[in-house]
């Protein structure tokens, strides 16, 4: 015996899977059930009861037919076979034994087979048919999938987030496009237009309905948010993998066209053979010797059931057939391996819902057949839109604005500044932050600034690297001309946004990409007209020239800097025109000489050539044109010598010459009157020459990282020095001298080979400890007064 709680797996089964039962599956099965009845009755009554009964005949046997079966027929019966007279009362001396083996040798040999296995067969072909229709929940390829579908179908279902997105759209549709906040279209979904919709979707926004307080109550928790995220993830590895193949679909054809056959045979030979099914059977064995009798006269007890019983089995399988003719007719008459959303899409506004193929439209078809609002919620989970305004929603949770007033800071310009890095969204809570002064968001993919920008009325600074950021008009207007710093970083300069160039009030401009290769020789740059009150420009990228659009702003461009990154910049024609320049920085640009455009900038004040390819700068000469000159950096280059020229720039008061390949220093240095700062660090110097004591205006001066010896006495003439960095040198004494440099502040001497201190350090009243970099054998070894008097505060 077979216990019940074996089928208890069929049963857990069948709710899941119903919603790929279309309408004739469902009838096909009870059409199943019935036949399976009628087959199961059979066979009991086959097994219970007598099968035949047969008697003797006493006609002679040559003459033997079974006309005279049919005088045993009751009355009714033989009047209608044509009133055949009744027979009765013949003794046939046959034993209990004798008639039981005559019974089963005529069953055997004189009933028709159709007779005899006509409930057996109704049993194997329903179950053929029970086969062939549930054989792809079955097959491991086919099951997995559906399982599978099944599995996140139901999720989808029931998730918060699929009411929550189908009410905010609803809300949408009726009352059109908000500016609001996402949560405030909760309240739309309540609207009077709500009665005008289908039954299906009020039972989706009824649940809204309650929510008139505040929409806070309408948002989902974070965890049922990491649910729905975790969802739109499922649902997109699932529809890669379904979509790849149409096995469900040629599965489902295949068990179709097999049903079709199938009930085409059944039905022609059961209407070929129905008529076997006889009451009354005719038998002719050679049992004479046993029984005295070769002629017998069977009555088949069950013909008349089992005739009755076949004609409604005929029924139930035409019925059957036509369901599958019909199946065949809906698989081949319309492209089921393609699903459309368009629909749905015209009804929740989700445009961007995609349409899908094979065997993921195949399953969507067959779930319409149960309920299309299946598919409509489902599809919730296919667009990006839908998905990124869960993201919005986890975002909002995870960053509330208290916890984004943590991260609050002063940069460097004192600016109140807010800074997000590597978020898959920009919260809308950061725009509850009025004070915000500055916003700097890194690595933020898909940015779209809402309405509530225009909350941030203290905002002047903006940084977008590598997040690229899209900017409604309204808002265009609303930063034209409070936005006073821009930095934009970015994998290709055409990423920039167009908007950034329209920002009539920006005062610096900070961009940083490449140009493509096609584009880097041209180098173009979008127009910079718009920036009437630009006055700072930095290009990071690998441009060829200097772009033309610079030129756009040159009457009130005062600070240019093009960083290269190695890339060789050969035209720069175009700073010529830069009359109102100030600072000029060209780092990295593969420069070899210095560029003579430069001389042409009378305003210019600091100019920085850091990182190229200097070997000679004699054109130094030629920047006694540039009258306003103070500032020239040269460091980080392959300048072997300094000419003797450099005395013409009286007015240059900071000298960076550090990074170089320097090996001595011209006299004539000691002529630049006005040099405050000299940095020569990072060189080959093996002596200073005695003329920087000439040099009464010095107060910083870096030789550290040279090969010195010793310093010339003249250098301590120059007693406004505040910063003498000597460090990592070959120096094994320090001069008494230093000890008139009152105004020392920061001495380095670490990495010399000194013995001692002078003690006369003690009469550089504005050393202390912290600014003396020193071993601390040496500094141990300085008198204890001067220690203290260092170490006072």
């Amino acid at each position: 015996m077979i216990p019940v709680a074996e089928f208890k797996q069929f049963t857990e089964q069948q709710p899941a899977f119903k919603v790929l039962k279309p309408w004739w599956d469902v009838l096909a099965e009870y059409l199943t059930v019935a036949m399976l009845m009628i087959g199961v009755f059979g066979c009991t009554l086959q097994v219970t009861q007598d099968k035949i009964i047969c008697l003797p005949s006493h006609e002679l046997q040559e003459n033997f037919s079974e006309a005279p079966c049919q005088q045993l027929l009751p009355r009714g019966v033989s009047e209608q076979m044509g009133g055949l007279r009744e027979v009765s009362g013949l003794k046939n001396n046959l034993d209990l034994q004798q008639y039981s083996f005559i019974n089963q040798l005529c069953y055997e040999t004189a009933l028709h087979w159709y007779a005899k296995y006509f409930p057996y067969l109704v049993v194997i072909h329903t179950l053929i048919f029970m086969v062939c229709t549930s054989f792809w929940f079955k097959f491991p390829g086919t099951s997995s999938k559906i399982e599978h579908f099944i599995s996140i179908l139901g999720k989808c279902f029931d998730s918060p987030w699929t009411t929550r997105a189908l009410s905010e759209v609803s809300g949408e549709n009726q009352k059109g496009p908000t500016t609001g906040r996402a949560t405030a279209t909760v309240e739309a979904s309540a609207g009077p237009g709500k009665a005008n919709e289908g039954e299906k979707e009020k039972v989706l926004v009824e649940p809204e309905k309650v929510v008139t307080e505040p929409p806070a109550v309408t948002l989902l928790d974070k965890k049922e948010g990491e649910q729905a995220k975790a969802l739109f993830e499922k649902v997109k590895k699932f529809r890669v993998h379904v979509e790849e193949g149409d096995i469900l679909y040629t599965m489902y054809i295949r068990q179709t066209v097999l049903k079709v056959c199938k009930f085409f045979a059944i039905l022609v030979y059961n209407l070929v053979y129905v008529e076997k099914i006889s009451f009354l059977v005719a038998c002719r064995v050679e049992t004479s010797e046993v029984t005295g009798y070769a002629s017998f006269c069977c009555n088949h007890t069950k013909a008349h059931l089992f005739s009755k019983l076949a004609f409604c089995y005929i029924s139930f399988v035409c019925v059957y057939g036509i369901t599958c003719l019909y199946t065949l007719y809906w698989l081949f008459h319309r492209p089921l391996k393609e699903y459309s959303f368009r629909s749905v899409r015209e009804e929740t506004g989700m445009g961007d819902i995609p349409d899908v193929k094979n065997d993921f439209a195949f399953m969507l078809h067959l779930i319409d057949q149960y309920d299309s609002l299946y598919s409509k919620r489902f599809a919730v989970f296919l667009s990006e839109v839908s998905e990124s305004r869960l993201k919005q929603l986890n975002l909002n949770h995870e960053w509330t604005p208290e916890k984004l007033r943590q991260k609050l800071q002063r940069n460097a310009r004192g600016r109140l500044e807010l800074a997000l890095c590597m978020l898959p969204g920009l919260p809308d809570t950061v725009f509850e932050l009025s004070e915000v002064e500055a916003l700097r968001l890194e690595a933020i993919c898909d940015i779209t600034f809402p309405p509530g920008l225009s909350q941030l009325v203290h905002l002047q600074e903006l940084s977008l690297l590598h997040s690229p950021a899209r900017l409604p008009f309204s808002l265009q207007i609303f930063l034209r001309d409070r936005l006073k710093v821009i930095r934009v970083k970015c994998e290709e300069l055409r990423e920039v946004p167009l908007w950034v160039f329209g920002l009539r009030g920006l005062e610096e401009l900070h961009l940083e990409g490449l140009f493509p290769p096609e584009l880097a020789r041209a180098a173009t740059l979008e127009s910079l007209r718009e920036l009437k009150q630009l006055k700072v420009l930095s290009l990071r990228s690998n441009a060829s020239k200097v772009p033309a659009s610079v030129t756009d702003v040159a009457g009130h461009l005062q600070r240019l800097s093009l960083h290269n990154d190695g890339a060789r910049l050969l035209a720069l024609n175009s700073l010529k025109k830069l009359a109102a320049l100030r600072e000029l920085e060209l780092v990295a640009c593969g420069l070899e000489r210095i560029p003579h455009a430069i001389f042409s900038l009378g305003a210019l004040q600091e100019l920085d050539l850091k990182d190229n390819h200097l070997r000679s700068i004699e054109e130094i000469l030629s920047f006694q044109h540039c009258r306003k000159l103070v500032t020239l950096k040269l460091w980080h280059n392959q300048i072997a010598y300094v000419p003797e020229h450099v005395r013409k720039l009286r007015g240059l008061e900071q000298l960076y010459l550090s990074h170089n390949k320097l090996e001595t220093l011209p006299t004539q240095l000691g002529l630049c009157s006005g040099l405050r700062l000299l940095d020569v660090s990072h060189n080959g110097l093996r002596s200073l020459p005695p003329e920087l004591g000439l040099l009464q205006s010095l107060q910083h001066l870096a030789v550290s990282y040279n090969a010195l010896e010793a310093l010339p006495e003249e250098l301590f003439f120059c007693r406004k020095l505040r910063t003498l960095l000597l460090g990592y040198n070959h120096l094994s004494q320090l001069s008494p001298q230093v000890g008139a440099l009152r105004a020392l502040g920061r001495l380095e001497l670490k990495g010399n080979r000194l013995e001692a201190l002078p003690e006369e350090l003690g009469n550089c009243v504005g050393l202390k400890r912290v600014g003396l970099l020193v071993e601390d054998t040496l500094y141990e070894g300085l008198p204890a007064e001067v220690r203290e008097k260092m170490e006072e505060e």
